[in-house]
């Protein structure tokens, strides 16, 4: 099934843009993610056994509760379910064919594959003290060098490790 065309990388580019410049004016907030998933970590933690938390240093800086960040991740993914239905790419698949093409049709394969890769992810961003959206999108917004050598560092990154899983493409 061949995939309709998406939004105008120019437009979407332009209007992300819009929206980091309106959230630093409004809010007086740069783009970051990666922070809110700790946050909700510690949120479940406080609603189920609020002693373990009250004591963490972490907790005690950063107050589990839901914050403007944690708006900005159910954002973007309110936002990418209103692109993929407008573009007309919406469809429900637990396994997409590109994957399947590649390495079998098997979903727990995918679903252990993807918690692994989150997890990596999530590890790699919090140790690096923010995510690609903090050091990328907003690290250049401010023309900070280690927001360039993050920003570049992501793409080569995500380049090699697509490469090296979809070498040869789509076997279709």
């Amino acid at each position: 099934m061949k995939e309709k065309e998406g939004w105008n990388p120019y437009v979407t580019g332009a209007l992300t843009g819009i929206v980091a410049v309106l959230s630093v004016l409004i809010v007086g907030k740069f783009f970051g993610a990666s922070t809110s998933y700790v946050r909700s970590a510690g949120l479940i933690e406080k609603f189920f056994a609020p002693q373990r938390i009250a004591p963490m240093d972490y907790f005690i800086k950063y107050i589990p509760e839901i914050d403007w960040q944690f708006m900005f991740v159910i954002g973007v993914l309110l936002g990418s379910f209103i692109a993929a239905i407008t573009s007309g790419n919406f469809r429900l698949q637990a396994v997409p064919d590109m994957w399947k093409a590649r390495f079998g049709s098997s979903i727990a394969r995918r679903a252990i594959t993807a918690f692994v890769g989150g997890v990596i992810a999530i590890f790699g961003a919090r140790l690096a003290g923010g995510c690609p959206s903090g050091h990328g999108l907003s690290g250049v917004m401010q023309l900070s060098v280690s927001g360039f050598i993050a920003l570049i560092s992501f793409f080569i990154a995500g380049a090699i490790v697509a490469r090296s899983l979809y070498r040869g493409g789509d076997k279709k």
